[in-house]
C-alpha cells in the first residue's frame, strides 16, 4: 500500500506537460497587461503597450466613445481617453490615467507559422482575464475595413482556432514566448478568428496615432483590380501583373495626371505595383502633396506621368 500511494503522490506533483506549461506561462506575463474595457454603449479588450498608460485595442471598440474605464486583474480600474483611431486598420490607441502599468512585449507577426501555438487573451462577455489556446490555421488572411466612404483592406490578417467571443476583440494574441503577436478583431465563425498582425506596418499606425491621434494616407482616385501583363510586357519589365485602372475618380489627382480607365499601373516611383494591395501600400503619408512617378502601359506602350497624392478624407 505504501509503494501505491508514493506512486499515486509522484503522479500528483508531477509537472505540467509542455503544451500547458506554455500556455500557463504566457497567461502569467501578459494578464496584468490586458484591460477590460467598459464603456457606455459596449465594450472589449486592450492591451498596454507603455508602462505611462498606452493601451493599444480595436477600433471598432471605441467607434462610438471618447473615454471609459479600464478595468485590470489586479483590481485597478482607471479611466481611459481616446487618443487615436485609425478604422482602416481597425487599431486605436487609448490612454489610461495612471503610470507604472506593466506593459505587452510586442512581437513579430511576420515570424510566425501555420500549426504555431498562439494565446489569446481577453474578456468575453465581460468575463476578465479569460485564457484560450490554440494554433495559427492561416496566415496572410484579408480583412475589410471601412471609415466612412473610405474601404481598404487589412492585408496578412491571423487566422486562429484559439476561442474568440464578443469582449475579445481589441484583446491579446501571443506566441508562446508572450510576445504579443496579434490584435483580436473578429469572429468570422465557430473556431474561426482573425487578429490583426504585430509588424512593421502596424507598429508605424500605432506610432503616429501615439504621437498625432491619426493616420495619413494617401490618395489617388481609381479603382481597380490586378490584370495580368502580356507575356512579352512581363518579360521586359521582370513582373507578372499590374493594376488595371477600371475607374477614375473626377477631379481627383489620377485624373489631373491624365490616367484613363484601362491602363495599367505597374510601378509608382520605381517600386513594382502587381495587385491593388501593393498600390495601396505605396500610400503611405509622405506621398501627400509629392510629385510621384507612375509607370503605366496604356495601348501596350509604357509612359511615365506624374501624380500629385492628397490626403485621404475619411
Amino acid at each position: 500500500m505504501t509503494f501505491i500511494s508514493d506512486v499515486r503522490a509522484a503522479r500528483d506533483e508531477e509537472p505540467l506537460d509542455a503544451y500547458s506549461r506554455v500556455v500557463t506561462e504566457v497567461a502569467r506575463v501578459l494578464a496584468p497587461s490586458v484591460a477590460n474595457l467598459r464603456f457606455r454603449r459596449g465594450g472589449g479588450s486592450g492591451v498596454v503597450i507603455t508602462p505611462d498608460g498606452f493601451v493599444l485595442t480595436s477600433a471598432h471598440v471605441v467607434a462610438r466613445t471618447r473615454s471609459g474605464i479600464a478595468s485590470f486583474v489586479d483590481g485597478r480600474e482607471l479611466r481611459v481617453e481616446l487618443v487615436g483611431s485609425d478604422p482602416l486598420s481597425d487599431l486605436a490607441v487609448l490612454r489610461a490615467d495612471s503610470d507604472g502599468l506593466a506593459p505587452a512585449e510586442l512581437g513579430d507577426a511576420d515570424s510566425l507559422r501555420v500549426g504555431q501555438l498562439v494565446v489569446a487573451i481577453g474578456n468575453p462577455q465581460g468575463f476578465a482575464g479569460s485564457v484560450t489556446a490554440g494554433v495559427v490555421s492561416a496566415l496572410g488572411r484579408s480583412l475589410p475595413t471601412r471609415s466612412g466612404s473610405a474601404s481598404r483592406i487589412v492585408e496578412n490578417v491571423i487566422q486562429t482556432d484559439a476561442a474568440l467571443n464578443p469582449g475579445n476583440s481589441g484583446g491579446a494574441l501571443a506566441d508562446g514566448h508572450s510576445r504579443v503577436v496579434g490584435i483580436n478583431t473578429a469572429v468570422a465563425g465557430v473556431g474561426l478568428g482573425l487578429a490583426v498582425p504585430i509588424n512593421a506596418t502596424t507598429r508605424r499606425i500605432v506610432g503616429e496615432l501615439m504621437s498625432e491621434g491619426r493616420f495619413r494616407r494617401a490618395y489617388i482616385g481609381i479603382a481597380g483590380g490586378s490584370r495580368p501583363l502580356p507575356p512579352r510586357l512581363a518579360v521586359s519589365l521582370g513582373r507578372k501583373s499590374g493594376v488595371e485602372v477600371v475607374q477614375v475618380v473626377d477631379g481627383s489627382p489620377a485624373a489631373e495626371a491624365g490616367l484613363r480607365a484601362e491602363d495599367l499601373i505597374v510601378a509608382v516611383d520605381g517600386t513594382p505595383v502587381a495587385d491593388v494591395d501593393g498600390l495601396q501600400r505605396l500610400m503611405v503619408g509622405e506621398l501627400i502633396g509629392r510629385s510621384a512617378r507612375a509607370t503605366v502601359v496604356r495601348q501596350g506602350e509604357t509612359i511615365e506621368l506624374e501624380l500629385v497624392p492628397q490626403e485621404l478624407d475619411e
